[in-house]
């Protein structure tokens, strides 16, 4: 069950990734890779993505087998 939830090392991993994500983006758009930046950007929003999914779809099951008669 523990898996399942979202605690707080998922919220701190989340902005980590932000975090490294945001100071990449401004790098790479100093040094004129502008490109490069936005991609950098798409990956770590697809990554996240895949996190926050992964928690829906344990909400969704939790609430599935909660309302099971």
């Amino acid at each position: 069950m523990m898996g399942v939830f979202m605690d707080i090392t998922s919220v701190f991993q989340i902005a980590t990734v932000g975090i490294l994500v945001a100071v990449l983006n401004q790098v790479l758009n100093s040094v004129g890779r502008s490109e490069q930046a936005t991609m950098t950007t798409l990956a770590g929003v697809i990554v996240v993505l895949f996190w926050v999914i992964h928690y829906i779809s344990g909400l969704f099951s939790e609430v599935q087998t909660l309302f099971q008669f």
